[in-house]
């Protein structure tokens, strides 16, 4: 959405808007077809991506479209420096903008009733609030997030693809999975700097194992790599758990063998 309003000739921050409420709609129709229609929501999200992915290519006219020579939303700020340094200053400024509002949202009354309907929905239902409505702000919510997402990936990038989100669900779940790993916490900045940081390291880490050609990768095992570090993130948590459990353990044993035995008492 967002590189054909720019190639159209439309304002890059308008485009970037409008490829938000793109998103917004998309997850609007997510929980339309999970709440109204009473279809599994993961069924519900499989059949909205697969649609979607034929409205991509109707609106863009073709799978792939480049933004080479076109003025985006960094394209002022390139002008003050390097744009190998200036672009990832500017999408980082931009993510802790996104990362602040989601924390005050989640941190609010409001985002109390969020989080409570994906905890327990039926407690929600019992306290007389909707939780149809918060599905859908939620919903449409986190895929307008996809959208700004999206379009500052094709900005960045010069170029927009179709299949660009591909294989995007697993690399999210192996990031955020990382991320609590490594940054555990149940506050909600705590999660959210997870998140944040899981990313991170998840994509220099594949970039570090194909750049480098460790263990003889090269740029063609991408998903070979990728399943190794969704798999080594899944299998992270429950290493972490048995090594806790087995502290856990032994200063009980030494504890118990320490303490003088009954049987003289008795005698």
């Amino acid at each position: 959405m967002a590189a054909t309003a720019i190639v159209a000739g439309i304002n890059p921050w308008v485009a970037t808007g409008m490829a938000i409420i793109a998103g917004a709609a998309t997850g609007w129709v997510t929980a339309f077809l999970a709440v109204r229609c009473g279809i599994l929501h993961l069924l519900a999200s499989i059949l909205t991506m697969i649609a979607a992915f034929s409205i991509n290519i109707r609106i863009m006219g073709r799978p792939n479209m480049a933004l080479l020579g076109e003025d985006t939303i960094l394209t002022p700020f390139e002008m003050m420096g390097d744009a190998m340094y200036v672009r990832p200053l500017v999408v980082g400024v931009l993510v802790l903008i996104s990362a602040w509002f989601v924390v005050r949202l989640l941190n609010s009354d409001f985002g109390l009733g969020l989080r409570a309907t994906g905890v327990n929905a039926r407690m929600v239902k019992a306290q007389g609030a909707s939780t149809s409505f918060y599905t859908y702000f939620c919903l449409a919510l986190s895929n307008g997030f996809v959208g700004f997402a999206g379009a500052l990936f094709a900005q960045t990038n010069s170029f927009a693809d179709v299949t660009s989100g591909v294989g995007t669900i697993v690399v999210g779940l192996a990031a955020v999975i990382l991320g609590q790993t490594l940054i555990p916490g149940r506050k909600i900045w705590v999660a959210v700097t997870a998140v944040i940081v899981g990313s991170v390291l998840y994509r220099l880490a594949v970039a570090f194992a194909l750049s480098t050609g460790m263990f003889g990768l090269q740029a063609s095992d991408l998903n070979l790599v990728t399943a190794v570090l969704v798999a080594a993130a899944l299998i992270a948590p429950k290493i972490k758990g048995n090594l806790k459990a087995k502290k856990v353990v032994k200063p009980a044993k030494s504890k118990a063998v320490s303490q003088p035995g009954n049987t003289g008492n008795a005698a």
